[in-house]
């Protein structure tokens, strides 16, 4: 695949987007899901999101940065949205990558692959709607989740 990446893939540092967004560029190596896992928990607890929501949307995180780290090409990032100012709140969480990379890599964390596999399992039991969307040589997987 020979695409560009969008201007806010090539930061090395996580950083605000709006005032409802926040974008982490993903290191494509283990230690990434880790480090994420950290700097979303803090973004989310900083928008004053219920413990719950939080638990639920890192659980998330982890399994499609995981995801991305594990099976995608570079370059990836995160990105949290919070969403219905007027309506029912909602908390978007998306990673995107350069789309799948050729042949089987070894698990993110190092594990055994009956260890993993349970990640689509678990971003649909805990978002309210969830999905994939291709676009312009990238891959966007994302799943909403309430934040009431």
């Amino acid at each position: 695949m020979n695409a560009t990446a969008p201007s806010e893939f090539t930061g090395s540092h996580a950083m605000p987007y709006r005032d409802t967004d926040f974008l982490c560029p993903l290191p494509h190596i283990p230690e990434a899901v880790g480090f994420v896992r950290r700097r979303a928990q803090t973004v989310l607890t900083g928008w004053n999101l219920p413990p719950a929501t939080i638990e639920d949307a890192v659980l998330v995180i982890s399994e499609l940065v995981t995801n991305a780290v594990s099976h995608a090409l570079p370059p990836a990032v995160l990105q949290l949205s919070r969403t219905g100012a007027e309506g029912p709140r909602a908390l978007r969480i998306e990673v995107t990558d350069a789309g799948p990379a050729a042949g089987a890599r070894r698990p993110a964390d190092g594990g055994q692959p009956e260890e993993h596999g349970r990640g689509s399992g678990i971003v649909t039991a805990l978002s309210v709607r969830h999905g994939i969307r291709a676009h312009r040589g990238w891959i966007t997987r994302w799943a909403d989740l309430p934040a009431v």
